[in-house]
């Protein structure tokens, strides 16, 4: 069967998240009912990351199978006719060998989280960014950021219903830095836990808020317990950026 790579981008606000789920419509099952509908195929789509409700993508990458080989330009033109009254937009499509596999062949996740500080409320970016109305230190969350890097137990920042085999996961890169009246936060792993990133960032807006200090953080880390993790961040701020994976 022919297999396909998508790369998609979508605003997460309105949907229960990337997987399929009971209780309401998910990224994942839109696009499948999408494709059902115009291949008329049984069509299932591995995602590389599964966002929760209210996280955005910019660079989420998907791959499918299907009987027909389909012309990958017009795979695209087809998927994204039928997602027209949906938030998602399919912005390619490659043929890919059967080996390669949007989440196990991955080698890295890229995420940004934004957070807008301004007394004023958000209207271009409601829904997507963290409204915070004091200024944050972004300096010092950055300071402190670096004490995460590396390979740790992440139990403090990890949910309670992760499935995860393992808390432990190695930190790429965490950086903060301030645009204006935005802090973005910059989050690179080859895989995270069920709500690290937002997790990471609620307890860096306890410090850019000056209520703990790097130490307090890296104490948080160490302690391997949830119930010291700041305040989970909103998932608003949330987007899936960017899927690495090994050139062939």
């Amino acid at each position: 069967m022919p297999r396909y790579r998508l790369t998609l981008e979508y605003d997460g606000a309105g949907y229960v998240g990337w997987q399929f789920q009971d209780n309401g419509r998910s990224i994942q099952g839109a696009i499948e009912t999408a494709l059902t509908s115009f291949t008329h195929e049984d069509v299932r789509v591995h995602g590389a990351g599964r966002t929760d409700a209210g996280v955005h993508a910019t660079g989420q990458i998907a791959h499918i199978d299907l009987v027909r080989d389909w012309d990958a330009l017009k795979l695209r033109e087809a998927l994204n006719a039928w997602l027209a009254n949906d938030s998602i937009a399919i912005l390619n499509v490659e043929r890919v060998d059967d080996e390669f596999h949007a989440r196990f062949s991955a080698t890295g996740r890229h995420y940004i989280y934004r957070i807008v500080d301004r007394r004023a409320k958000l209207t271009f970016d409601k829904g997507r960014a963290w409204h915070i109305k004091w200024r944050l230190d972004a300096d010092a969350m950055h300071e402190a950021a670096q004490r995460l890097i590396g390979k740790h137990d992440f139990t403090t920042f990890r949910a309670a219903e992760c499935q995860a085999a393992s808390p432990e996961k190695t930190l790429t890169r965490l950086d903060v830095e301030r645009v204006g009246d935005e802090v973005r936060i910059f989050a690179f792993a080859r895989s995270f836990l069920h709500h690290q990133v937002r997790s990471m960032t609620g307890s860096l807006v306890e410090v850019g808020s000056g209520k703990w200090t790097a130490d307090d953080l890296q104490a948080a880390l160490e302690a391997r317990d949830r119930t010291r993790c700041g305040p989970m961040a909103p998932p608003d701020g949330l987007y899936l950026v960017k899927v690495d994976y090994d050139a062939k």
